[in-house]
Parts: structure tokens; sequence; C-alpha cells
């Protein structure tokens, strides 16, 4: 699946999007594999309470399912102005 990566995660992780190959069945067990991958991932998700998340592109909880997801962002919080 495809993984996009918006704002300061993707400053943290130094790339915009990238394909995952991934075992994972919910976003949290993702976001779980990611972290474990390298330093910069673990910074990007140190805090997965300053984070949003969309499955092809849904707002969605960290708890949801990836079944049938072809695409997850993750993102800040959007602020009004």
């Amino acid at each position: 699946m495809d993984v996009l990566y918006f704002a300061w995660v993707r400053e943290r992780i130094g790339l915009p999007r990238e394909t995952v190959e991934t075992s994972a069945a919910t976003v949290a067990e993702l976001v779980e594999e990611l972290r474990a991958r390298e330093e910069r991932y673990a910074a990007a998700f140190a805090d997965i309470s300053a984070l949003r998340v969309a499955i092809n592109q849904e707002l969605t909880d960290f708890d949801a399912s990836l079944d049938g997801a072809r695409e997850v962002a993750f993102f800040p919080p959007m602020t009004g102005g």
C-alpha cells in the first residue's frame, strides 16, 4: 500500500510517500512497524495523539482496519484561519 506523509511528519521521515509491504491489520499496527524501522520513523510517530490518519482519503482512527486499504496518509491536525 502507499503511505503518504504530510507537513512535519514528512520532514522528520524525509519522504513524501512510499510503498510499504505490511502484515499489519490496523493503522496502529502499521505505526508500530514503521516506528521499528529506524529512528526517523520513531521520531515522526513518537506521539500519535498529535497525528491524524486517513485511509483511502477518508479520516479514520488508529484502530481502523487496513483491510482493503490502498493508501494511508499521516498528517497533523488541520487548523482553520
